[in-house]
């Protein structure tokens, strides 16, 4: 495990694996890192991997964290790591991983970003936020999920029922609504970006599966529109949790754009 210290005085904790160049992992919604394990095992080998547990999903810190707050532990876990990294991020975390680029740009050199869920207008959950926010302090996780995996997300209504009741019979996942709920909140609080993006300088791809919800790709378009240089790769059959179904094709991706961005630091 790795520890370092915030901006604020936080204690951040990070996954710490693997020898090489390294790779910077922020992790998507209702998750501490965990499910990236596959593909940091795969990557291990060649690379140092390090994935942050994110502040948002801490249930050691009181909640909510800002993404600004993100930015700044994942610029002080930079900072330890000897050189710039890759960074890698996955949906939220993909958001909290942008936000890090402009924050501390010189501690990266390039990145993979996994479907960040970037706001295209005044927020990312418009009318549904308050809705997911009202039924969360009703007492009624269950209902919160099912409105966000539907009107968030963007699911169908019989499978955001069923992601809902996945979350209800998994306590860890369960423990965890409260904190997803913050990181939507905290990514509508941060409005279009875009034009703050377009100051991005460093190489990044912008990974998308051929499944997943379109508003997902459009988001993705956007991106490459905004960022000068950005290039999409799109994984077939899969969707946005191919870090699991596909870790070794999510794994390839990372570790062709490492080689490229991180070339120089193995020589």
């Amino acid at each position: 495990m790795l520890t370092v210290t915030s901006a604020d005085g936080t204690e951040v904790r990070a996954i710490d694996e693997g020898r090489g160049p390294a790779i910077v992992v922020l992790h998507a919604g209702l998750d501490d890192g965990t499910q990236w394990g596959r593909v940091a095992r795969l990557l291990a080998p060649r690379f140092r991997v390090v994935r942050v547990r994110r502040r948002q999903y801490r249930q050691d810190l009181v909640p909510p964290a800002t993404m600004a707050q993100e930015a700044a532990d994942v610029a002080a876990v930079a900072a330890v790591l000897g050189g710039p990294a890759l960074l890698v991020g996955h949906s939220s975390g993909g958001v909290a991983a942008l936000e890090s680029l402009l924050a501390a740009p010189d501690a990266f050199a390039g990145a993979v970003l996994y479907e960040p869920p970037v706001p295209l207008g005044p927020s990312l959950g418009g009318a549904a936020s308050a809705v997911v926010e009202a039924a969360l302090a009703d007492g009624r996780p269950g209902r919160a999920m099912r409105v966000l995996f539907r009107d968030v997300v963007g699911l169908s209504p019989p499978v955001a029922l069923l992601a809902a009741l996945a979350v209800a019979c998994h306590r860890p996942s369960r423990a965890l609504v409260p904190h997803q709920v913050d990181d939507l909140l905290a990514i509508d609080a941060l409005g279009d970006r875009m034009a703050a993006y377009a100051g991005i300088r460093v190489p990044v791809v912008l990974l998308g599966g051929e499944r997943s919800p379109a508003h997902l790709g459009a988001r993705l378009d956007a991106l490459r529109e905004a960022i000068p240089g950005a290039r999409r790769v799109t994984l077939r059959r899969e969707g946005h949790g191919a870090h699991l179904r596909a870790s070794r094709a999510v794994a390839d991706v990372i570790e062709a754009h490492a080689d490229a961005v991180l070339g120089r630091q193995r020589s």
